[in-house]
């Protein structure tokens, strides 16, 4: 028997992958300088723009509560996705056992997702936090279960390309958000007096994501039969458990073998401290960009097409890399580019030439280049690191260890948006920024290449022209 992946079945469920990234796109581009402009203005009584210019050092004082409150949703994520891996292991119902969870959490999400610029506009903290607190435990609901359905209908050895065109179906759902934020330009709404803000500047990209999350689930779910796919792709998946990349065999009458329960450990540390410095770039670049660098928010939507282009290369090439030199060794080149694109973006400076009506500076070539390698490198990483950890179980325990690789990852997003913010606000420093990051993806890199072993999968046969396209119906 042949594995053979199918590509038109991974990229309709990549429909779950692009409704995840277009929403959080809009979510962390825009959240963190929501919060720092209401805040700005309850505590200082003017705004994030009017404080920029009468006393700069105070907009870093308030992003240590900016983290905060980014990092409660984080928690919640922490608690909830394992919860919620766990459930969908084991529920059962006619339209499977991920589907249930992904179809409540998106019309949730998307119901609750535009009140957060409703609330922001009229200056209501509370109503504005609650908002965010409601998408992100439904967004946790869908994003465990939707993430695991891949591996659920994958063969062990072709979920690292697999993984590729899920990622690349997510970076068209965060292109499409960031062009909304090229269109309707948030340092525009937030450099304006708080009486000429036009409130459809900030809720339209919301609504829009609302409306395409919905969709992409309601495509997900009229294509992808769960039931259905399982009994079809029985054989396959067994045949996929003999060929895994795994130092001992899966057993589920036994416990996890010491070899890879120190294996999985070793991946989840690395990753715990990459997504530490992914994540503090992700949350803070926006404010990064108009507080630091004084130039127009459109210049992060710009940086962020850039490395999603960079990303979608590098998901399209990573399981090709992996087959040829091993998942370790492609996830240590892709830390290994990212770490020199942030030792770039520490001598990235603000540079003074006034551009637009508005005052704003001429925003840095250099750190164009810097996201196309960040973008780059952490898509190999993204792309191999997930299959990684799924190849140490069996398919009835794939929710329980998505929920591990979320475990870590959210671990790691609690805890730097609050850490980054104490150290911005000890040292009234945006170049701060960069030299955390690169600090952590240098140790995580040391962490991944020490301790994670290089094993390979057995060669599979893999399709390719018009056959691979075909359903599996």
């Amino acid at each position: 028997m042949e594995l053979k992946l199918n590509y038109k079945r991974t990229a309709l469920i990549g429909f779950a992958f692009f409704g995840i990234l277009l929403l959080w796109q809009v979510y962390d581009s825009w959240c963190p300088t929501f919060l720092t402009d209401i805040f700005a203005r309850n505590i200082y009584n003017m705004s994030s723009a009017e404080l920029k210019a009468s006393d700069p050092g105070k907009i870093l004082n308030v992003q240590w509560i900016v983290g905060i409150i980014m990092a409660c949703d984080n928690l919640a994520a922490l608690i909830l996705l394992p919860i919620f891996g766990n459930l969908s292991d084991r529920t059962h119902t006619k339209i499977g056992k991920r589907m249930p969870y992904i179809l409540v959490g998106t019309f949730v999400s998307a119901v609750a997702f535009p009140f957060i610029p409703l609330f922001f506009h009229y200056n209501n903290i509370v109503g504005m936090v609650i908002m965010m607190g409601i998408v992100l435990i439904f967004m946790m609901m869908y994003r465990n279960p939707a993430v695991a359905l891949m591996p659920d209908i994958t063969p062990k050895p072709l979920r690292a390309r697999a993984n590729g065109i899920i990622n690349i179906m997510g970076y068209f759902g965060g292109a499409f958000a960031t062009v909304l934020g090229i269109f309707l330009v948030l340092s525009k709404y937030i450099n304006a007096p708080v009486a000429e803000r036009n409130l459809w500047t900030i809720e339209l990209p919301f609504i829009i994501a609302s409306v395409l999350m919905v969709i992409s689930a309601l495509v997900l779910f009229s294509t992808i039969k769960e039931n259905r796919l399982e009994e079809e792709l029985h054989d396959e998946l067994m045949l996929g458990e003999k060929l895994a990349a795994v130092e001992t065999p899966v057993d589920d009458d036994r416990p996890m073998s010491r070899a890879n329960k120190t294996m999985l450990l070793a991946i989840l540390g690395a990753e715990f401290l990459w997504f530490m410095s992914d994540n503090a770039l992700g949350t803070y670049i926006g404010n990064y960009v108009i507080y630091h660098l004084q130039s127009a928010s459109s210049a992060t939507m710009v940086l962020t097409i850039l490395g999603g282009l960079a990303s979608v290369i590098g998901f399209a090439i990573a399981g090709g890399i992996a087959d040829k030199i091993g998942r370790k060794w492609t996830i240590s080149a892709g830390l290994a580019i990212t770490f020199i694109g942030l030792i770039i973006m520490c001598f990235v400076t603000p540079t003074g030439k006034v551009v637009g009506e508005r005052g704003e500076f001429a925003f840095p070539t250099l750190l164009y280049a810097v996201w196309v390698l960040k973008g780059f490198g952490m898509a190999l990483v993204h792309n191999c690191s997930f299959p990684m950890v799924v190849e140490l179980c069996s398919s009835k325990k794939i929710g329980k260890f998505t929920g591990f690789y979320y475990t870590a990852s959210m671990s790691a997003q609690t805890i730097t948006p609050v850490l980054l913010g104490l150290v911005l606000n000890a040292t009234l420093a945006w170049r701060t920024l960069p030299v955390y990051a690169a600090i952590l993806t240098a140790l995580s890199f040391c962490v991944f290449t020490a301790l994670v072993k290089n094993i390979r999968a057995a060669r599979v046969a893999n399709v390719t022209g018009i056959e691979a396209l075909d359903s599996g119906d």
